[in-house]
């Protein structure tokens, strides 16, 4: 396959996630529409949705941002009252980062109309074609894995978080280092 070809292939890659995201939030809605957070704000309370107890650091590596940047996000969540930072209790340097309740339960929410509406044109379908998405996950989550770290982020040295895929975020492949 050419450059001019696999360039290509990224863009119509792009499109489509971006076309299924798009869609996806016209049918069910934002998951906390009384706040309007930003892009980055969701993204970071899904991390900790996903991944409870989860560091500033560590979570700058998922989302491929720099610590600060995740630290102001951070600040903006706990001024709205969605997120709470705890200290570490084996070690009162490190703060861990969880959803209040009532954050929980409208992500919780969201996740589940969308998973429902997704998962009702995955079985409109055929077979084949649901085999075929299946088996592209895997190498969907290369890509992603194998993208470049931005310059900012390539300064952390947090652990990965791993996400894996399942009914509780199915539209996110397992990957150890994703950005």
């Amino acid at each position: 396959m050419s450059n001019e070809n696999v360039a290509g292939l990224a863009d119509d890659l792009y499109d489509v996630i971006g076309l299924l995201r798009r869609r996806s939030r016209r049918i069910v809605g934002a998951p906390l529409p009384e706040l309007a957070l930003s892009g980055a704000q969701l993204e970071l309370l899904r991390v900790v949705r996903r991944n409870p107890g989860v560091t500033v650091a560590q979570a700058a590596r998922v989302l491929g941002l720099a610590a600060n940047t995740v630290s102001t996000l951070v600040g903006q969540l706990l001024g709205l009252g969605v997120l709470v930072r705890e200290r570490d209790a084996s070690d009162r340097r490190v703060a861990r980062l969880d959803l209040t309740p009532s954050a929980r339960a409208g992500l919780e929410q969201w996740r589940d109309r969308r998973a429902q509406s997704t998962a009702v044109a995955l079985a409109g379908l055929p077979a084949a074609d649901r085999a075929r998405l299946a088996a592209a996950l895997p190498t969907i989550a290369r890509i992603a894995a194998d993208l470049p770290e931005a310059p900012e982020a390539a300064a952390t040295s947090a652990p990965a978080v791993t996400v894996a895929p399942g009914p509780d975020h199915p539209d996110e492949p397992a990957v150890g280092d994703r950005p």
